[in-house]
C-alpha cells in the first residue's frame, strides 16, 4: 500500500483522520472496560 501524498493539506487531512479514529477507539476501549469493571456480580447476603 502506497500513499502519496501531493500536499501538505493532505497529509495533515489524513494524520488528523487517522489520529480522530484511534481517539475514537480508545474511548469505546475505556467505556467497555469501566462497563467489565463495575459490572461484577454482587456477593450473595446471608443473614
Amino acid at each position: 500500500m502506497e500513499t502519496v501524498f501531493y500536499s501538505l493539506q493532505d497529509f495533515m487531512l489524513c494524520t488528523k483522520t487517522v489520529t480522530y479514529v484511534l481517539m475514537g477507539l480508545g474511548l469505546f476501549g475505556l467505556l467497555g472496560y469501566w462497563l467489565f469493571l463495575t459490572g461484577r456480580d454482587e456477593s450473595i447476603r446471608k443473614f
